[in-house]
């Protein structure tokens, strides 16, 4: 994560948070009051987040002190000890929902990841990747990227900018336009660097050959059953690299997986995600 881009957001979630002053912590707690508090899980998960967290408490006050017990990536359970923290009381109660909200929703992507990489490595014949997509909440897309290979997971294209898929409306457009898929993927291929990326996203197993014909580097099977994406598998023949998308359930991946597929990507991962429960317990 660039750390300019990292700082910008957390000020922005603590100027939502504390506009101006914290009203409640000014008018109960003594200025000079010097506490220490624990960050503690309080169900099983993965973490992702401390150093967020951390920043967030420093921006706020930079003389809080927290100091890690467990890092990112690493499994917790319920009452572990996942960091300790010190410094004024009011400043650490100003950042606390802040520092809270970040670390919450980062362990629980990076905990639904780990459920999915495990359920995919355990399939037999697997060698998939699970990856994310942009499906991220806008202006997290850094942490849920981050919070996502914490817990083993891959990235895929951060944005529109850094590579060229061509998705269903796409060809829809090109359809309407008269434009074959084959001829289309060579005109794009003409017209960017020779590193750029190009992936196509088709909806059947009647549009593959044209991918390949026209160069396709990744082909997304989207929304295919299982019978088809082992057809499909043995159709690319290593010509490109193979994805899976669409509905992807932990119920649905190992089978998934198991076609032979190189890369599963499941926008669950980050649109549908739930808060692993981490407290602060006051000392």
């Amino acid at each position: 994560m660039t750390p300019l881009i990292v700082e910008d957001i957390i000020r922005r979630a603590l100027i939502e948070d504390c506009p101006t002053r914290d009203i409640t912590s000014e008018t109960t707690i003594p200025a000079d009051m010097r506490s220490r508090a624990i960050l503690r899980s309080r169900e099983d998960g993965v973490l992702s987040g401390i150093d967020v967290a951390r920043e967030a408490f420093l921006l706020t006050d930079p003389s809080i002190r927290l100091t890690p017990a467990i890092r990112d990536g690493a499994g917790i359970h319920p009452r572990d000890v996942i960091a300790t923290i010190e410094g004024p009381a009011r400043g650490i109660l100003r950042a606390e929902r802040v520092a809270l909200n970040f670390l919450q929703r980062m362990s629980g992507i990076a905990t639904l990841t780990r459920r999915f990489v495990d359920a995919a490595n355990g399939a037999p014949g697997s060698h998939a990747r699970i990856a994310d997509t942009r499906k991220t909440m806008p202006g997290l897309r850094p942490f849920d990227r981050y919070a996502m290979r914490c817990g083993g997971g891959h990235n895929h294209r951060y944005g529109l900018s850094d590579a060229v898929l061509v998705k269903d409306n796409h060809l829809a457009a090109m359809r309407e336009a008269g434009l074959d898929l084959s001829e289309a993927l060579r005109h794009i291929r003409s017209r960017i660097g020779h590193t750029t990326h190009i992936e196509v996203e088709i909806d059947g197993l009647d549009q593959l050959p044209m991918a390949l014909e026209g160069g396709a580097d990744t082909v997304m099977f989207d929304n295919f059953g299982i019978e088809d994406i082992r057809r499909g598998v043995d159709m690319v023949a290593g010509r490109a690299i193979v994805e899976a998308s669409g509905t992807m359930t932990l119920d649905r991946v190992a089978a998934v997986a198991s076609c032979g597929v190189d890369v599963i990507s499941v926008g669950a991962l980050t649109h549908s995600v739930s808060a692993i429960d981490v407290g602060l317990d006051w000392r």
